[in-house]
C-alpha cells in the first residue's frame, strides 16, 4: 500500500442556513481539506468555522476557489477571460487566508473547484492565469490539479510559474479512457456503491489500474485522493479507506 497517498475532502460547502454533509465527522478520516470561498458556496461563519475544525484535526487548509456560480454550485463553465480567472482567484485566495491568519495558520494548497478546475484541463491560458494567481500569492504555494494519463503539459506550464504541483485522483468518479473525468451528464459517470467507490481508491493508492467508463483498464499516478462529502456514502468510505491506508 503506498502511505503516502493522501486523503482530501471538498468541505465548508453550506451556505447561510443550507448545509451539505457532514464536516464534523469526515474532518477526522482526511489529510487535506478544500474548503469552498464563498463563489460556489461557503460564507465568512462557514469558512471560519471550517477552518477551526481543520486546524482542532490537524488537516491541511486549501482553498477551493472556483468562478462565481453560487447558484449553479460552480458547475456550469462561464466565460471569464484570463485576467478574470487571475483575479478571481486571488480574492477568494485572500479571503479564507485572512481566516487562516487570524487562527494563526496559512492556506497550504490551492485546488479550482467544478468548471473551473475541469477548464484547466484543456485551456492552457486559464492554467496560466491560475498558476500566476498562486505564484503572485505566495511563492511555493502548490496546486492541486487532476491527475491525467499523461501529465506533461501540466508539469512544463508549472514550471513557467515554479508553482508546485500535486496531482489528484477520485474515488467516487467515473474516469474517461484519457484520465480526464467523465461528464456528470453520463450514466455511470458519480460512483455511489460503496464497494465500487473502495477498490476504485485502493487500486489508485497501490498504483494498480482499476476500470474506467468502458470498462477498460487506467492506470493514474496521484498525491492525494479525492472522496466528495456531498457523496451519501462518504462517511462509509472514508472510514474503510482511512483504515486500509494507515494499515489498520
Amino acid at each position: 500500500m503506498n502511505r503516502k497517498l493522501l486523503i482530501n475532502c471538498d468541505l465548508g460547502e453550506g451556505y447561510g442556513p443550507w448545509r451539505m454533509g457532514d464536516d464534523a465527522l469526515v474532518m477526522p478520516l482526511i489529510d487535506q481539506a478544500s474548503l469552498a470561498c464563498g463563489f460556489h458556496a461557503g460564507d465568512p461563519l462557514i469558512m471560519r468555522s471550517g477552518v477551526a475544525l481543520a486546524l482542532q484535526n490537524g488537516v491541511q487548509i486549501g482553498a477551493h476557489p472556483s468562478y462565481p456560480d453560487l447558484q449553479g454550485f460552480g458547475r456550469r463553465h462561464l466565460s471569464c477571460t484570463p485576467d478574470e480567472v487571475e483575479a478571481l482567484l486571488l480574492y477568494q485566495l485572500g479571503a479564507l487566508d485572512a481566516f487562516c491568519r487570524a487562527a494563526g495558520s496559512a492556506v497550504a494548497y490551492v485546488k479550482p473547484h467544478g468548471a473551473l478546475y475541469n477548464d484547466l484541463v484543456r485551456d492552457d491560458e486559464l492554467l496560466r492565469a491560475v498558476l500566476r494567481a498562486c505564484a503572485a500569492f505566495r511563492h511555493g504555494l502548490p496546486l492541486m490539479v487532476q491527475a491525467l494519463a499523461d501529465n506533461t503539459r501540466e508539469r512544463r506550464l508549472a514550471e513557467e510559474y515554479a508553482v508546485p504541483l500535486l496531482f489528484e485522483a477520485f474515488a467516487d468518479r467515473a474516469y474517461l479512457a484519457d484520465g480526464r473525468l467523465a461528464p456528470r451528464r453520463l450514466p455511470g459517470a458519480l460512483h455511489t456503491d460503496v464497494g465500487v467507490i473502495l477498490e476504485q481508491a485502493l487500486a489508485i493508492a497501490r498504483g494498480e489500474a482499476f476500470a474506467d467508463i468502458d470498462g477498460k483498464p487506467l492506470r493514474l499516478v496521484a498525491d492525494s485522493l479525492c472522496v466528495h462529502g456531498d457523496n451519501p456514502e462518504a462517511l462509509a468510505v472514508l472510514r474503510r479507506l482511512r483504515a486500509a491506508l494507515d494499515g489498520a
